[in-house]
């Protein structure tokens, strides 16, 4: 060691700082810059168009004369029921394969790249290195979503007026109010889908192939799916991890039912917690050797 190096009581070289190591805003610009991540938001621009076009092509009498009343019949009312719709349309599928997208891909593929070990020696606490890979996954995921939402908003607008929404029902909630209820409806599906996201998180410091932590994820949440469709399993359908993911609509009721809204951000959140901790529990004592 030279004159000029001092350690540290602690073992670390004089200047080392832990929490200067591998800061957010640098991830979040790894991050945005990958092609993946490039393609997903392109993803969510296209796909409102897609809707948009897919339903001025579609439309008919008969549509129209269907006496059954949901979403997609009244997608075409103004931007702000587009914007319904897409939800309604993404909440089961597209937006849980993003959420597992972004979750599943944090350290799967820094070990698939042998790029982990590297990190972890640069030196990085692994802590802090799980912690901001997590938070740098939810805010892609956030922003996903709210980019997904925006376009929809105003390609919706555009093409079908700024107007008031219109429920299923016939209820008419003015503009102001109904931005207001998509705020909170886009707040709940981001808590929501987390759920998909901390369990691909999980998966991800297990395995080091990043498609087995995402399709491994998103596998388990189609199994939960489709068991919640069996009536027979009774009560204990409701605490499955899908049990209220399109709770969000009781937000297009007037006045507005909140039981299985706050069950189902209360019910996620538990979900999530126990889902990051066993993903930091399980990489706390891996040994990484890519």
């Amino acid at each position: 060691m030279r004159p000029s190096e001092h350690v540290q009581p602690t073992g670390a070289v004089a200047g080392y700082r832990p929490e200067r190591t591998l800061r957010l805003s640098v991830e979040l610009r790894r991050q945005f810059k990958r092609r993946r991540t490039i393609g997903v938001f392109a993803l969510m621009i296209a796909l409102p168009l897609v809707l948009i076009a897919a339903l001025q092509l579609g439309a008919s009498e008969e549509a129209a004369e269907n006496s059954r009343i949901n979403l997609v019949d009244v997608a075409t009312a103004s931007g702000l029921n587009f914007t319904l719709f897409v939800l309604f349309a993404t909440t089961g599928f597209f937006l849980v394969v993003v959420y597992a997208l972004f979750f599943g891909d944090t350290v799967a593929v820094e070990a698939q790249w042998g790029s982990l070990r590297y990190a972890l020696a640069t030196p990085i606490p692994r802590m802090r290195l799980l912690r901001q890979k997590w938070l740098a996954a939810l805010v892609q995921s956030v922003a996903a979503l709210l980019t997904l939402a925006a376009v929809a908003v105003v390609a919706g607008g555009i093409a079908f007026g700024f107007g008031d929404i219109q429920t299923p029902v016939g209820v008419a909630i003015p503009q102001g109010d109904g931005m207001l209820r998509l705020a909170g409806m886009l707040g709940y599906l981001a808590v929501h889908l987390l759920v998909v996201g901390a369990l691909a998180f999980w998966f991800s410091t297990i395995t080091d192939a990043p498609l087995a932590a995402v399709g491994g994820s998103v596998f388990t949440m189609f199994v939960f799916a489709i068991l919640d469709q069996v009536e027979q399993l009774g009560s204990i359908r409701d605490w499955f991890p899908t049990a209220e993911e399109f709770a969000w609509t009781d937000l297009l009721q007037t006045p507005i039912e909140s039981g299985d809204l706050f069950r189902g951000v209360i019910q996620s959140l538990v979900y999530v917690a126990v889902f990051t901790a066993l993903g930091f529990r399980h990489f706390a004592r891996r040994d990484v050797t890519s």
